[in-house]
């Protein structure tokens, strides 16, 4: 797969000349900051299963090729590179790819998880079909771990280098909430754990390492699920006012972009992170202007049983 670039050439923005990597890009958070890392700047190269010219077992009509285009409109550089990363000898042809064509890698982002057509919602264990929870623990963190392995030598080669697993709820959340099923809550708290661990690799280069959730995201299929289109996103709040609170996938991009900008991002080694707890250090907003914190309002409102108030929380 080629490389497509804008016609005007990459953006000058605060993260001009850096190469960033977001892997599981097609859609939903994964796309969000492969587009806001490319409005900054950076040249992403686009990594997933889904091209126009074949589907991953999630069935979903989006691309990567889609992906690079909304960088390319927004200003950047983008690489879509089909990309199944559970294979190693794919993951490791990527890395030398990305080692021949640019030299080094300053940001990678790990944002694959392909489980939704595995989760069976609320069942117990033992209720839960075996071999589909065994795949997504695999889909969500083996993925991971083999992108890691392969990549992170290129970050290493110098100091500076950011490590972003994407992952749903914050540690200090899932510590006191369980999350749905068994299989469910370690793929999600694994990734919580690997931001933490790599940290603790990365730091004697120079490097960092986080963990970040998105708060409710507004994917393409949440708005699905909920029968809206981002036009008319609110119109949800019919079906549960909670989803009020939700955010769009550029929320999570620019808290990436945010972290990839801060010359002392270090300060963030090792930890879990939200995308709305980020928006009210750094002040970025989401499309719509507002800084919607997702956790901090289900911990204070839907666990305090108190009735809903998304917009104060915007």
């Amino acid at each position: 797969m080629t490389t497509t670039r804008p016609s005007s050439g990459p953006l000058a923005g605060p993260l001009a000349g850096k190469v960033a990597l977001v892997a599981g890009a097609t859609r939903g958070a994964g796309r969000g900051i492969a587009r806001e890392l490319g409005a900054a700047g950076a040249t992403v190269y686009v990594t997933g299963r889904s091209t126009r010219g074949s589907r991953s077992e999630m069935n979903r009509p989006e691309t990567i090729e889609e992906t690079a285009e909304l960088i390319n409109e927004a200003g950047g550089t983008a690489i879509p590179v089909q990309v199944d990363h559970l294979e190693a000898e794919q993951v490791r042809s990527l890395a030398e790819r990305v080692d021949r064509e640019q030299g080094r890698l300053d940001i990678l982002v790990n944002d694959i998880w392909g489980g939704d057509g595995l989760m069976e919602w609320h069942a117990k264990l033992w209720e839960h079909d075996l071999g589909r929870g065994l795949r997504m623990l695999r889909l969500a963190v083996d993925t991971h771990l083999i992108t890691g392995h392969f990549l992170l030598p290129l970050m290493i080669r110098r100091p500076g280098g950011l490590l972003v697993e994407v992952t749903d709820g914050t540690s200090d959340y899932n510590a006191r909430h369980y999350r749905l099923s068994a299989f469910y809550y370690l793929a999600k708290e694994s990734v919580n754990r690997l931001g933490y661990g790599l940290g603790e690799e990365l730091r004697p280069y120079g490097c960092t390492a986080v963990a970040l959730t998105p708060g409710w995201l507004r994917s393409e299929r949440m708005l699905e699920v909920f029968g809206v289109t981002e036009e008319n996103w609110r119109d949800g709040g019919a079906r549960d006012p909670h989803f009020l609170i939700s955010e769009t996938p550029s929320f999570a991009g620019r808290a990436v972009a945010a972290l990839a900008a801060d010359p002392d991002v270090a300060r963030w080694n090792g930890r879990s992170l939200s995308s709305g707890g980020l928006a009210q250090v750094y002040g970025f907003t989401d499309l719509d202007g507002s800084r919607p914190d997702a956790w901090r309002y289900l911990e204070e409102v839907v666990d305090g049983g108190e009735p809903a108030d998304a917009d104060s929380y915007r």
